[in-house]
């Protein structure tokens, strides 16, 4: 199986940004427990991250065209507005997953809106960093993710 994480701006900041909120584990401490399930589970995952809304949106359809056959992504602030990374989600066919670090229900007001949920199979949230193991379960079970 070939998953794409696509994680979206400041992300690239954990550790550095609202420890509080996101805890101390940087990026790379993120990239590191990604790339060991991926070793662990024999899936090839490919682990990005962008500031720009539209190298996101690049990515996303270039998933389309080169086999990658799940689609785990944290848009970080793009989710409250952006339709053009709502719309390339909802182009492509392969499973989705929405993941976000915090409990975003139980945050700002704005965070509780997420314009790119509907595009995605499955979202979850409020887990820490273990929500990107969870998502990645999700989309490897030979069930559908919508019925999770």
């Amino acid at each position: 199986m070939k998953i794409l994480v696509i994680n979206g701006p400041n992300l690239n900041f954990l550790g550095i940004r609202e420890k509080g909120i996101y805890g101390t584990t940087d990026y790379n401490g993120l990239v590191q427990m990604i790339e060991k399930k991926a070793k662990e589970t024999g899936i090839d995952i490919e682990v990005w991250q962008s500031n720009h809304e539209g190298a996101i949106i690049d990515k996303i359809q270039e998933a389309y065209f080169n086999g990658t056959e799940a689609i785990i992504i944290n848009p970080g602030a793009y989710t409250h507005y952006s339709y053009a990374i709502r719309d390339a989600l909802a182009s492509v066919t392969m499973k989705k997953v929405e993941i976000h670090i915090s409990d975003i229900t139980k945050r700002e007001e704005f965070r509780k809106n997420s314009v790119t949920k509907d595009a995605c199979d499955a979202q979850i949230y409020g887990h820490g960093l273990e929500g990107y193991l969870m998502a990645i379960d999700l989309v490897s079970t030979p069930s559908d993710v919508r019925n999770a």
